[in-house]
């Protein structure tokens, strides 16, 4: 009698098929789930992978616990489910390839439980369909790509850090500031900029040498990374002796607050200058603009002529003071009336 075209999966007798063999074999980690969600094959590889035994799983829907601490959906069971809108949920790269049998993609970290340690996988899942369209199957495999991904995060981190202090560099300052400041935009939160300045520096290399620069300049860089203490904060060397510090959702007053312990901590170093006209220790000036972002404002180049200005006065009243940008003209004014010639306003990369 020939057998039902709708007949149920039980019907083939998956257990023995020569398809089953072969992907016992496979080099690819690979494991099946039925229609249940439930684990009907874990290959050699996949034990070797997640240092799971087969006989730890096979007839269970513990499959995650080889992947996860806590209990969560892979990818195999999402394509079981068909929520291909829950993809962002669990997973950082993803792709639904649609309804037409090819199912998911993903990558993301996995804890490893019993390995103990963490592994970077690229994950593929697709179901199995008998001839009637009944799910039958959910097959995943898996490919450990840790060190591929741990490289890449070096390399990307080597392109955004400054190789003196460790801090940011300036091509991660200008694309932070530019995402932060759209979000403010967003949000109409203000964004608070610190230009941090070391006073006499040039000085201070001719009398102590560039090694001795080098060291000042990296201990004034943990002084201003300490400062960053919020998760949206950025610290950056931007340039030469100069550094700069991002504050999201922080006004002037308190990015002013955030400046002065910064000045009173290098003072605190008591790094010895001594070159004439400069004083016994390095001081820092600092220039201090917080703004809430209009719906003109495109870009930030108004914050960071702002923290410029504010910079450049506070050099000009004598160095080795926090100046904000709001009162600017007060500072100035103070001074009797003495110009201060405007700085040369900088822009956003």
């Amino acid at each position: 009698m020939a057998r039902s075209r709708t007949a149920p999966a039980k019907a083939v007798d998956v257990a023995d098929s020569y398809a089953v063999r072969l992907m016992q074999h496979l080099v690819v980690p690979t494991f099946v789930i039925d229609p249940k969600r439930r684990v009907v094959i874990w290959n050699r590889a996949c034990e070797r992978l997640t240092g799971v035994a087969a006989s730890e799983v096979i007839g269970t829907g513990k499959h995650w616990q080889a992947f996860y601490e806590t209990r969560r959906p892979c990818l195999a069971d999402l394509v079981a489910l068909d929520h291909p809108e829950q993809l962002p949920e669990y997973y950082s790269e993803y792709a639904a390839r649609g309804h037409n049998g090819l199912g998911f993609s993903a990558e993301n970290w996995c804890v490893m439980p019993k390995l103990g340690s963490q592994l970077y996988l690229a994950i593929d899942a697709g179901p199995i369909h008998d001839e009637a369209g009944q799910l039958i199957a959910v097959v995943e495999t898996l490919r450990d790509l840790t060190d591929q991904k741990r490289a890449e995060m070096t390399l990307k981190e080597l392109a955004t850090k400054d190789g003196l202090t460790g801090l940011a560099n300036r091509r991660a300052f200008d694309q932070m500031l530019l995402g932060e400041w759209a979000r403010a935009q967003r949000t109409q939160k203000p964004l608070a900029l610190l230009f941090v300045d070391v006073d006499h520096f040039k000085l201070f290399n001719d009398r102590h040498g560039h090694q001795s620069g080098d060291e000042c300049l990296r201990a004034v860089a943990a002084v201003v990374s300490r400062h960053a203490v919020r998760p949206l904060d950025l610290a950056s060397r931007y340039g030469g002796e100069e550094f700069a510090l991002i504050l999201p959702d922080m006004d002037c007053d308190s990015a002013c607050m955030v400046a002065e312990a910064i000045r009173c901590a290098v003072m605190a170093l008591a790094i010895t200058h001594g070159a004439i006209g400069a004083g016994h220790h390095v001081t820092l000036s600092v220039g201090v603009a917080s703004q809430i972002p209009g719906g003109a404002d495109g870009s930030p180049d108004r914050l960071l002529g702002a923290a410029d200005e504010a910079l450049y006065v506070a050099k000009r009243l004598g160095r080795n003071r926090v100046i904000c940008a709001e009162r600017v003209l007060a500072e100035i004014a103070a001074r009797n009336g003495e110009p201060v010639p405007a700085p040369v306003s900088r822009k956003s990369a």
